[in-house]
């Protein structure tokens, strides 16, 4: 995972919880300025954690890559230049 970097999720549509294809991982809350801090997560061994600041559940999919979620449009995309 090293060499693609660690990938940044954000939950702009208020979902309850958002599958991801990976275990480790970032957690933005929503697009700025409805952001909170990057706060890293490894869900260990387990399929499933929750963000201690949103609160967002987020479900590990084996069947899901690197940059897909369920529902789609939750991959960060840093647009600062």
């Amino acid at each position: 995972m090293a060499a693609k970097g660690v990938p940044h999720f954000q939950n702009d549509a208020g979902v309850n919880a958002i599958e991801i294809g990976v275990k480790e991982f970032m957690c933005c809350g929503a697009s700025a300025p409805y952001d909170h801090p990057h706060v890293f997560l490894d869900m260990g061994n387990e399929n499933e954690i929750v963000c201690p600041y949103c609160s967002t559940v987020y479900r590990y999919a084996a069947d899901l890559t690197f940059r897909e979620t369920r529902p789609e449009g939750c991959v960060y995309e840093d647009t600062a230049a």
